[in-house]
């Protein structure tokens, strides 16, 4: 019994038709299918029908985010955990979204409403799986590799962070902490992965969605990307720079719906046993943007 990954996130997308475009072109997702009121998108190396939905909406924001299991059983199992724990559950029914088998469907103590899921179809990802080339022909924009991580916000963290630890065997690489004994969470980076953070909770408005975030191999492809932003007239909130947390190299920038998305590369490789770094709350400049050392307004104001 294991979850394997991030799988998917759904954002609500005011703006339809500009966003599709710009996930599509600028971000350079690949389109593998709609339905009224649903654009389904992936990263060119996700085998996954599926990582990213545009749904059309009134306002911007996570509509759902959902971890992919290791076996199809692994959903009655975390369904018992779950109602064992206190938490009501249901079940989403295969069909219900494109492409899409059977998931288990909660709400966290920070609001947002988190699956578990399974079957999904496999289109591949453009290579042949008997000597294949390193990238297929045809990327366009950015083009990420895959999904990485997302950062939501509410108020009760330590709430949703104990469902990771305790239910689902994530682990803490990294947490940000306040008071004068360093005993109050801001916010804690988990991992299930070996990634530094597959996910973040950060103290925040009910039910946010601070950023969700895509992988680039190299800092090269990273300043490409800020050129292709530039281009495209791409709002940028930060970057390109460096965190101390993760160690990775980053650029924030916004959808044309104001969902706040980012580029990553680097940090380092964790395991079970990798200690949990600390991070106080005088250092948090540093900790976030460790090349400026300080934090902009509306970096730390600003969810969906």
């Amino acid at each position: 019994m294991a979850i394997m990954r991030l799988g998917r996130v759904e954002v609500r997308c005011p703006n339809w038709e500009k966003s599709i475009e710009y996930y599509k072109n600028v971000i350079g997702l690949i389109e593998t299918g709609r339905d009224d009121e649903r654009v389904y998108l992936k990263a060119w190396d996700e085998h996954d029908h599926h990582s990213v939905i545009l749904k059309k909406d009134d306002s911007a924001g996570l509509e759902h985010m959902a971890f992919k299991c290791e076996f199809a059983s692994d959903l009655d199992l975390y369904e018992e955990k779950l109602n064992n724990y206190g938490i009501t559950t249901e079940r989403v029914s295969a069909g219900t979204r494109l492409a899409e088998g059977e998931a288990v469907r909660f709400i966290l103590p920070t609001g947002q409403t988190m699956e578990l899921y399974h079957d999904i179809e496999v289109v591949g990802n453009g290579l042949s799986l008997v000597n294949p080339d390193p990238w297929p022909d045809g990327l366009v924009g950015i083009h990420p590799t895959r999904l990485d991580h997302l950062l939501i916000a509410g108020d009760d963290v330590e709430g949703a962070v104990k469902i990771f630890l305790e239910i689902f065997d994530f682990h803490v690489s990294e947490q940000l902490v306040a008071g004068e004994n360093n005993d109050q969470t801001i916010a804690k980076w988990l991992f299930k992965t070996n990634t530094a953070h597959d996910i973040a909770i950060i103290k925040g408005p009910h039910n946010g969605l601070h950023h969700f975030a895509f992988w680039l191999d190299e800092w090269v492809e990273l300043r490409n990307a800020a050129d292709i932003m530039a281009k495209n007239d791409v709002m940028i909130d930060a970057g390109p720079t460096r965190h101390g947390i993760t160690r990775g190299t980053t650029i924030y920038f916004f959808d044309p719906s104001g969902n706040r998305n980012e580029v990553f590369c680097g940090g380092y490789i964790t395991y079970p046993d990798s200690p949990t770094i600390t991070w106080t709350e005088d250092t948090i400049g540093k900790a976030i943007f460790y090349f400026e050392r300080e934090l902009n307004e509306r970096f730390t104001s600003v969810f969906s």
